[in-house]
């Protein structure tokens, strides 16, 4: 299992990660490693390393951190940490991905993976492409993808949505991934992502490219290592077995009272306590409750998959949306 920490709050969202493994898979037998980016490189000018308490966090809970030097994205593109991460990895082992924004919930390691077939999150919504008016569709700027990298496009389609319907285009969260090999799949993503972000080319020359790189190469690569949309044993991702918050007032607005609770209880124990202090939401949404008294009862009537758009914006008309 591969997640990413480093300084400005993702190194404690790392070690509540970690926390959240050891109590809810105590019997889990992989290896969580944990790539930490490192000053120079693509992150020169800066020090993107982890704090020592959530270090000594992870540490407790049993994680193996590995230094990552970044080569191609780093402060750019931070969502490539992700991208070249998979390089750190030992090659011939499968490997789970996932954002460190995460909680385990269940025994992950009990799910019926099958690592041969390359899969990710289902949990998103149509964010990319955005096709402008009569120049593009959704079916020319995908096939331009598809054809750039010698893909046939036809294989990875759900036909059971509408044409010029974005869920009949393979499309994923990059919220959690898994394969076979970890550097021969990071080794494509990184290619292929590089590639498209130097040369867009006509077809995504009206596209934003940030955040959405990841997201947009990932399901050209799944799809070429035979892999697809996940298979229905996998359900217990984004559900009862992990949780992608995303940020703490999300998880409040729309998470599930299991998830809330075992925040909650990872949140007093002494090796993840100090690092709230300075965390604003945290302080705020935890400790002082405002997280059960205030965001909670405000969307218990929202659909379950109502759009994301509007529960920011309503969070922060509440002033609630917090870092």
């Amino acid at each position: 299992m591969l997640i990413v920490a480093q300084g400005g709050g993702i190194d404690r969202q790392a070690a509540i990660l970690a926390a959240s493994l050891r109590r809810n898979a105590p019997g889990f037998r992989g290896r969580l490693i944990v790539a930490e980016p490192q000053p120079g490189g693509a992150w020169s000018g800066s020090d993107p390393r982890m704090s020592p308490r959530a270090r000594a966090a992870l540490e407790a809970f049993g994680a193996e951190i590995r230094p990552l030097v970044a080569r191609d994205f780093g402060r750019s593109y931070p969502h490539g940490n992700k991208i070249e991460a998979l390089a750190l990895l030992d090659p011939g082992r499968p490997f789970l991905f996932l954002d460190s924004d995460t909680l385990i919930l269940g025994k992950i390691g009990a799910l019926p993976f099958d690592f041969t077939r390359p899969s990710a999150s289902m949990r998103r919504e149509g964010s990319w492409p955005q096709p402008p008016a009569y120049r593009q569709t959704y079916e020319s700027i995908w096939r331009s993808l598809y054809d750039r990298f010698g893909l046939e496009m036809e294989g990875s389609l759900d036909l059971s949505q509408p044409d010029e319907h974005w869920e009949r285009f393979l499309y994923f969260n990059a919220g959690w991934f898994f394969g076979a090999d970890g550097p021969e799949f990071g080794r494509r993503f990184r290619d292929w992502a590089v590639a498209v972000r130097d040369d867009p080319g006509e077809a995504l020359a009206c596209q934003s490219l940030d955040p959405w790189l990841d997201q947009v190469v990932l399901p050209l690569v799944i799809h070429s290592f035979g892999g697809g949309r996940p298979a229905s044993g996998l359900a217990g991702l984004d559900g009862d077995v992990t949780w992608h918050y995303r940020n703490l007032p999300l998880l409040y607005a729309r998470g599930p009272r299991r998830a809330i609770d075992e925040l909650e209880a990872i949140a007093a124990l002494p090796e993840i306590a100090p690092l709230l202090s300075g965390w604003t939401a945290a302080e705020r949404l935890i400790r002082a409750g405002q997280g059960r008294a205030t965001i909670r009862p405000m969307f218990a009537d929202y659909p379950p998959h109502a759009p994301e758009r509007g529960i920011r914006k309503r969070l922060k008309q509440a002033e609630l949306w917090l870092d």
